[in-house]
């Protein structure tokens, strides 16, 4: 189907195919690394976001540090820290980025839901999108595995890229 692609709340974009080739596929439509190697290596930075959503006085333990399973905030951002780290891994066709900094921060937006940001910066020849993505995932779903035993509707929503930018480096 060429136009949207959709994965339900947690993930959402669209691709007009017409417009934006799919750089991840050779000239036979396998699955395929980008060449990067051609490219000049810049300072990168990607800015990514997500919504924890839980009943306000779920998220009122979270705020203070009250949890039965501990301190969740300090274990998601770790957890978000990790995951950019190791996002060649956990998805196939990322490029290894020697990652200049990953920042993960958590704000309380409403009573049922916190805003999950991560700040991911390179100094590289391809983006770290994928790596300021992965970190709000896994920082969020590490919010819902350490409240799960005292909230049963918990959710993970409208995790997005907010931006991205390159420069030379300093």
């Amino acid at each position: 189907m060429p136009g949207a692609l959709c994965f339900g709340h947690l993930f959402s974009y669209t691709v007009n195919m017409a417009e934006t080739p799919l750089t991840h596929l050779d000239e036979h439509g396998r699955a395929s690394m980008v060449d990067v190697g051609g490219k000049p290596i810049v300072r990168r930075v990607a800015v990514a976001e997500g919504f924890f959503i839980a009943a306000p006085a779920t998220l009122d333990k979270v705020m203070a540090g009250q949890l039965p399973k501990g301190e969740a905030l300090a274990v998601a951002r770790v957890a978000g820290i990790n995951a950019a780290k190791e996002c060649a891994r956990l998805i196939p066709l990322c490029h290894l980025l020697p990652l200049d900094s990953v920042g993960v921060e958590f704000t309380r937006a409403a009573p049922d839901r916190i805003v999950v940001r991560a700040t991911a910066a390179a100094t590289a020849r391809t983006g770290v999108e994928m790596e300021a993505l992965t970190a709000v995932a896994l920082a969020a779903l590490t919010l819902y595995d350490m409240t799960k035993a005292i909230d049963k509707n918990l959710r993970i929503e409208g995790i997005r890229l907010l931006e991205k930018s390159k420069s030379p480096p300093e």
